[in-house]
């Protein structure tokens, strides 16, 4: 009866560890751990807003499965918005709990996937080399790179190492404006504005003005040929002709109010009411991405914005002159090549 009552307890206790024993190997197989992301670049405020949405407790769906845990601070000494911030949003970053590293490198082996947030896009190319080589996948916050050529370069490198990433702009999965390319068969023009403040390392619309130029190309979709701009101190208007005949514009506010907003010319009514909504849609969709989803945006899209931006640099440089596209990114291609065998031959 003794040997009994040893065996059936031993057997009790055999069962109620089987739950532990399957959580510890689950853990241990990393099938039910939290995905690790890092931050590299903490010189703008996208960097704690996102982190905040990620580690929220409430956190729900993909997001939910994944946690910010440590960040690299970079920054640049040329660019006050970048010099005169990074301070005090690594400071809110260490005040959430995520580790600061020193390098890059060190994020990289403490992190499964990465946001970089770096606000100067001369940093991009450098610092997603080594993102790219461990096979982390990346968000790369606008603007993606200064230029058209670097964006190339980036993009060329992402499909020597099969690497997976995307870039966008927040306005671009604002609900307001995201419903449209579901409808691109109805568009049949559009006009988008935002602030477009300059900033001398960069294009003239990659600074600032990519959130609206973004914004157009949401409802438009991919096609422009060709683009002409008129530039003012506190104005700049880009007409953008796309197939078929349809005219997209983008209006740069500088120097009075501003904002956000998008107009969309449809084949039965217009529609006034595209505007921002928040960085939350833009960071569900990062989420969905880092465990596996398609990218939201493709690199093809992503490049033909830059080379929209490209052009109206040289439509400004012009005189108002029409730019065709074609032209701009063949120029661009040649010159990325010659880039890419200097950078990772």
């Amino acid at each position: 009866m003794r040997r009994f009552a040893q065996s059936h307890l031993m057997l009790v206790l055999a069962i109620l560890c089987l739950p532990l024993v399957s959580r510890a190997q689950e853990d241990a197989d990393g099938s039910d751990a939290d995905l690790r992301v890092g931050i590299i670049g903490l010189d703008t405020s996208h960097a704690p807003a996102f982190a905040k949405l990620i580690n929220a407790p409430d956190a729900a769906g993909n997001l939910a499965k994944m946690r910010v845990v440590a960040a690299f601070p970079g920054g640049s000494s040329d660019i006050a918005a970048s010099r005169d911030r990074v301070d005090k949003f690594t400071e809110q970053i260490a005040g959430m709990g995520i580790e600061i590293v020193d390098s890059i490198e060190a994020l990289l082996g403490q992190v499964d996937a990465v946001l970089l947030e770096s606000v100067d896009g001369r940093k991009h190319l450098e610092q997603v080399l080594p993102v790219f080589r461990a096979g982390k996948p990346v968000f790369i916050d606008k603007p993606l790179a200064a230029d058209l050529t670097e964006a190339i370069v980036i993009d060329l490198l992402a499909k020597k190492y099969d690497a997976r990433w995307f870039s966008s702009s927040s306005l671009r999965f604002s609900p307001s404006i995201a419903r449209f390319r579901a409808q691109a068969d109805q568009v049949r023009g559009a006009a988008a504005w935002s602030p477009c403040d300059l900033e001398v390392h960069h294009m003239d619309l990659a600074w600032y003005g990519i959130h609206g130029v973004e914004t157009l190309y949401t409802a438009m979709g991919t096609g422009c040929q060709s683009v002409t701009r008129t530039h003012t101190d506190d104005c700049d208007v880009v007409t953008g002709r796309w197939e078929n005949g349809r005219i997209g514009t983008f209006r740069g506010l500088r120097g009075r109010a501003g904002g956000y907003g998008l107009v969309v010319f449809g084949k039965k009514e217009i529609d006034l009411s595209g505007k921002y909504e928040g960085y939350a849609p833009l960071v569900t969709q990062i989420a969905d991405f880092f465990v596996g989803g398609a990218a939201p945006v493709s690199p093809q899209e992503t490049l033909e914005m830059f080379t929209f931006m490209a052009a109206a640099d040289e439509s400004r440089a012009q005189d108002g002159a029409v730019i065709p596209l074609a032209e701009v990114r063949a120029r661009a291609d040649r010159e990325a090549q010659a880039k890419l065998a200097d950078i990772d031959p």
